[in-house]
């Protein structure tokens, strides 16, 4: 927490400068961000083993939590929060790894349906031991109530930034 201390000085200064500057919104926002950082810094550390990283496990995991096991490239950047252009080289990387398939919908020639392959769902089964274990360890500092009332409040936060 010490690289927050100095993010927190830099918010008083300005906050000195600038009066009207909203600090405990803009402190979330920067809690938000060093957060992000050190979980993104993690599972990549936990995915390297499995020759995959972060935005990747987020796709096959998205792809994995789908009911019809398919999604369209568009359903999938919505889901993992990319942009099309990042969608199209993740989904590429992914399709040369032999994780994913792509292929054309039965419903509409021109949509193009995303779905794992099995050698993309067994790496899923093989690395979500480590990953639910370093999940586990990233909560491991709140107690289950804290962890229902944070996800209440990230989950009012996010859909006060859709207003």
């Amino acid at each position: 927490m010490a690289d927050f201390a100095t993010t927190e000085q830099r918010l008083a200064v300005t906050c000195r400068r600038y009066p009207d500057f909203p600090r405990r919104p803009a402190t979330l926002a920067r809690l938000i961000k060093h957060i992000h950082k050190q979980l993104h810094d993690q599972v990549n550390l936990s995915l390297k083993p499995y020759g995959i990283n972060h935005p990747e496990y987020n796709l096959l995991m998205m792809l994995y939590g789908s009911a019809s096991g398919t999604m369209s490239p568009s359903e999938l950047a919505d889901a993992a929060g990319e942009k099309s252009a990042n969608i199209t080289r993740l989904t590429n990387e992914l399709c040369d790894k032999g994780l994913i398939d792509r292929s054309g919908s039965a419903d509409d020639r021109r949509k193009i349906e995303l779905s794992l392959t099995p050698q993309g769902q067994a790496l899923l089964e093989s690395l979500l031991p480590d990953i639910c274990t370093l999940l586990a360890g990233q909560g491991r500092h709140l107690k289950v109530s804290e962890q229902v009332q944070l996800e209440k409040l990230l989950k009012k936060f996010l859909s006060g930034l859709a207003d």
